[in-house]
């Protein structure tokens, strides 16, 4: 064995150290430009995140908390990085000799390797960003609560159907009577109702079915509702079954507000409300015969305000200025609020008219 071979050994583990140290040292700018480069992509990505993120709010979706915890994590490397790439800065311009040589090597080592420690972070933290989704979909509220307007004489009305909703036996239940009589203004008061007493339905949905509407439209907002997503080319049976795989796992309460035509709730999707799932649908329509071929089991006839509940929505209507701001308009409401036939549609559009007048002319 050669004697010389083990200081040679020695010399070499010698010379790759001092090599290594000194390749730090000597890279410093070139890494200091690449963490800067580095950052800056990454700040790029984070405020591509960050507008994901924005949009999710108004899409109805929830961040997930490992998109927020990288957010927080680049805020943190963006400052961690902000200080070595000062400090990095301050050891080139101590240099001496040319700007060649260091005048402290071991703390110009230091800072060196804590700059490509960072560069490696960086790189790291980037390539974890590139997020599919940044949020997760959120469940649908169990109810949406809707704007209404003022009312008066419906509380026995909204009774009845509350002590319908309470029935098992009771899955289906039509609303029915002359247009403008307030149909759907009850419905809204039901749907809010929801929102303000305690109930065990997993999900209130609003439905506007009207005359124009078709399976399509139905389904497309009964989808809304729960989440659901529908490819363009879905076919009526497949939104359907996506639509009755979700609602078989719910107690739902259905509120179709004026049809027309009989709703095929096969068709659309909607599992057929009994006592066993003790779900419910409610809906408004003109035509009493409709209730029968809806097969519902209570119809509730709406029907006109009697005299003393028109007159009082008149009055609050129009406004009590309104109403004293000539001798003749008094006479002259009540002449109307008669014309009107107890109809609540039509008093709220001629309360609109006369709120305005200050003469009867």
């Amino acid at each position: 064995m050669d004697p010389l071979n083990p200081i040679l050994d020695v010399f070499s583990r010698v010379w790759d150290c001092t090599a290594r140290r000194t390749s730090v040292i000597r890279k410093l700018q070139e890494n200091l430009n690449s963490l800067r480069d580095a950052m800056d992509r990454l700040k790029h990505l984070k405020n591509d995140v960050k507008a994901k993120l924005d949009l999710t709010e108004v899409q109805r979706m929830r961040p997930k908390e490992e998109v927020q915890f990288w957010i927080q994590s680049v805020e943190a490397m963006e400052g961690q990085v902000n200080e070595i790439l000062e400090e990095g800065t301050q050891q080139i311009s101590n240099r001496c000799v040319g700007g060649c040589c260091p005048k402290n090597c071991w703390s110009s080592y230091k800072v060196g390797k804590s700059v490509a420690k960072k560069l490696t972070a960086v790189e790291r933290l980037r390539s974890i960003g590139n997020f599919s989704d940044v949020a997760h979909i959120l469940p649908p509220a169990d109810v949406e609560e809707m704007p209404t307007r003022l009312t008066v004489g419906i509380d026995s009305m909204l009774e009845n159907v509350w002590k319908c909703l309470r029935e098992d036996q009771v899955g289906i239940i039509g609303l029915y009577g002359m247009g403008g009589v307030g149909k759907t203004t009850i419905m809204t008061k039901i749907n809010n109702e929801f929102c303000h007493v305690n109930h065990d339905f997993h999900v209130v949905i609003w439905v506007v079915v009207s005359k124009e509407s078709n399976a399509w439209r139905v389904q497309k907002d009964i989808g809304y509702r729960l989440a659901l997503s529908f490819p363009n080319d879905s076919s009526l049976s497949s939104r359907a079954t996506q639509i009755f795989n979700s609602l078989s796992k719910k107690k739902f309460v259905l509120l179709l507000d004026d049809i027309w035509d009989r709703v095929d709730f096969q068709a659309v999707g909607i599992p057929f409300p009994n006592s066993e799932n003790k779900s419910k649908v409610i809906f408004t329509t003109r035509s009493e015969a409709l209730c029968g071929r809806m097969e519902a089991h209570r119809k509730i006839r709406v029907e006109c305000l009697g005299w003393e509940e028109a007159w009082d929505l008149f009055q609050k209507m129009v406004g009590e200025e309104a109403l004293n701001s000539h001798p003749e308009i008094p006479k002259l409401a009540v002449v109307i609020a008669k014309e009107c036939a107890g109809l609540p549609l039509a008093l709220i559009t001629i309360d609109r008219t006369m709120a305005s007048k200050k003469t009867p002319l």
